[in-house]
């Protein structure tokens, strides 16, 4: 790994780094908080994903995360939201809702994109092997949470992996793909035509097929311009509510889908976190 960039802040360190992956076929970039903590020994750790358009940065410069996961003692890694680079394909047309900084945290089977985009694969099997070498992390306890496309990768991520999460939570995330129009393009590019394919990577689908539960909390902006057609909520409210799955689900009046909304309870998600990942 190359160390690319570094800041202390709340007396721990803010950390950037480059680093070749083999899964992506590309160089890729992560960030990683290290609470003062990590100075006396291996801590917890939180997977941030963050959503579409966006990178490593957007999380780490703008939700005022650090301050909170100093206090609890907490490791944050935000990792890239796709493969980069010249040789990575983007949308013919460089649509922002696909390709490049878009890759939807699926292991793409439809060529060109499975050359390059398996974000499933990097975010649930490299990157953490990658960090647990590397940093003073606690191996056996980690957490995930996201925003928008993000909250879709961590939803789905503890869903597929109960073990390897002891919590996870969202901010308005794109709760079922497969019934709108971000995840239809997303799935149908990436993965192809068959719409069972399409349930691996289906939040609300993946919660109705669990068998053991990560608590689960999501919070979204009640106008959040994007919550009827896009976020749809209600479908993985109803799922959980059929499964009696641990779903805290709060709808804030006045917010909506910036990083406004998510600096307003960043704390609150990390402290919920704290909590699980101290058990």
């Amino acid at each position: 790994m190359e160390l690319i960039d570094s800041h202390k802040i709340f007396s721990g360190k803010q950390l950037r780094y480059r680093h070749r992956s083999g899964v992506l076929n590309c160089d890729m970039v992560f960030s990683i908080y290290l609470p003062p903590q990590a100075e006396h020994g291996p801590v917890p750790v939180l997977y941030w994903l963050s959503g579409l358009t966006c990178d490593d940065q957007n999380f780490v410069t703008k939700a005022g995360a650090q301050r909170y996961a100093a206090e609890h003692g907490i490791a944050i890694v935000a990792p890239d939201t796709s493969p980069r680079g010249e040789a990575v394909p983007d949308d013919a047309e460089s649509a922002w809702d696909f390709g490049l900084a878009a890759g939807f945290y699926v292991d793409a089977s439809e060529k060109p994109w499975s050359d390059h985009y398996q974000m499933y694969s990097y975010i649930n099997d490299e990157l953490p092997s990658l960090i647990q070498d590397a940093f003073a992390v606690v191996t056996n306890k980690a957490a995930i949470s996201g925003h928008s496309m993000g909250g879709h990768g961590a939803l789905i991520s503890a869903l597929k992996n109960p073990n390897r999460f002891v919590s996870v939570s969202a901010f308005a995330p794109i709760c079922a793909p497969m019934q709108c129009a971000w995840g239809q393009k997303a799935f149908t590019g990436y993965l192809g035509g068959d719409q069972n394919k399409w349930q691996a990577y289906d939040a609300t689908a993946l919660l109705l097929m669990s068998e053991q539960a990560v608590p689960m909390r999501i919070d979204q902006g009640a106008d959040d311009s994007f919550l009827l057609e896009q976020l749809k909520p209600e479908k993985i409210q109803s799922a959980a509510k059929q499964k009696n799955y641990p779903l805290d689900y709060r709808l804030h009046a006045g917010y909506d889908h910036s990083y406004y909304f998510i600096a307003s309870f960043i704390g609150e998600h990390i402290a919920f976190h704290a909590k699980h990942l101290s058990r």
